[in-house]
């Protein structure tokens, strides 16, 4: 028997910055990170030093201050209502063949290390790769590669109005690898006011 090396499915990032940021009382992607740029620009910068390719998830009256084309393409979520998921297939009806890892635009502690740690230890025969939340040991669902297998899935969840890409990683925890962070206040998310003074906090120590 002859063995053949089977190739990975290209990696693309994904920059979800499409969120109502309801409970912000202003657009999340636009905030100042600890370093001084906006969170989507800091972190499109983080993804496009580890992968080849970025791609930013906006809903499509959606600006982003400063947006040039050299930051990334822009990937319109057309899908009214159902949130991440609507970013991920959007993305997926972009490029099928293409694995994405997906990224919050809210998470101001997040570093290269955890990047390239999920990219190292991607399992490309699965639905995807993910980290334990610090929190609560769930899996984190947008710090995450989805691979173009899970495509299909996710898109019968829609059908069926499951739109949590959480549950989604929960139910199919045999397919989905999880890692434990290498950093663990990196995936620290800001929702509300009060949660980014205290990732400024954190930021400070």
């Amino acid at each position: 028997m002859i063995e053949t090396d089977v190739i990975a499915p290209k990696l693309y990032g994904l920059l979800v910055a499409g969120g109502r940021s309801r409970r912000m009382g202003q657009d999340k992607a636009a905030l100042p990170a600890p370093n001084g740029q906006p969170l989507w620009r800091r972190t499109c910068n983080l993804l496009a030093a580890s992968i080849e390719k970025t791609f930013l998830s906006v809903r499509p009256e959606q600006t982003l201050p400063g947006y040039n084309e050299s930051d990334g393409v822009l990937i319109e979520d057309t899908i009214d209502n159902a949130g991440p998921l609507g970013g991920i297939l959007s993305a997926f009806a972009k490029h099928s063949d293409a694995a994405w890892l997906v990224v919050a635009c809210d998470l101001p502690l997040l570093d290269k290390e955890t990047l390239d740690y999920l990219i190292q230890n991607r399992n490309t025969e699965g639905y995807g790769t993910t980290y334990k939340s610090a929190f609560d040991s769930l899996p984190e669902p947008l710090c995450a590669i989805y691979e173009p297998s899970a495509a299909s899935v996710l898109k019968e969840r829609l059908n069926a109005q499951k739109y949590c890409p959480r549950r989604f990683l929960v139910d199919e925890t045999e397919q989905v690898r999880l890692l434990t962070l290498p950093n663990q206040h990196a995936l620290e998310n800001a929702n509300t006011p009060e949660d980014l003074k205290r990732i400024e906090a954190i930021a400070n120590q």
